[in-house]
């Protein structure tokens, strides 16, 4: 498994949208910024929006097993191997990402639990 580059491109506000649906004063998401840059792999790397992770961790899992390199993202959908273009699911301000595969190996770092009883 590869760890897969997630670039944040850009935070959006729908404001005709956020005019009629939103609470008073709603700006773009507060806690993702253009240009920040996360690496992942099977977990939500620190600091990253858990919703928004809900809503790409399949792209990044398929991304990091090679999905990039075959049908799965590349010619139907984007133009470049190993590369898509998704955004978190919330309607009034969507977050856009470009997930991007690596070539550095993922490390899962589990830790053992000892299940032997004793403490």
């Amino acid at each position: 498994m590869k760890k897969v580059k997630i670039t944040v491109l850009e935070t959006t506000l729908n404001q005709a949208l956020a005019e009629e649906y939103g609470a008073e004063g709603l700006q773009a998401c507060p806690m993702m910024k253009q240009g920040q840059v996360f690496y992942a792999d099977y977990a939500k790397p620190q600091g990253f929006c858990d919703e928004a992770w809900k809503a790409i961790y399949q792209y990044v899992f398929a991304l990091a097993h090679g999905a990039g390199e075959n049908l799965f993202y590349y010619r139907e959908w984007i133009r470049k191997p190993g590369v898509a273009i998704v955004c978190c699911n919330d309607g009034l301000r969507p977050v856009l990402f470009k997930l991007e595969a690596t070539q550095e190996e993922a490390a899962i770092n589990y830790t053992p639990v000892d299940r032997s009883g004793e403490v």
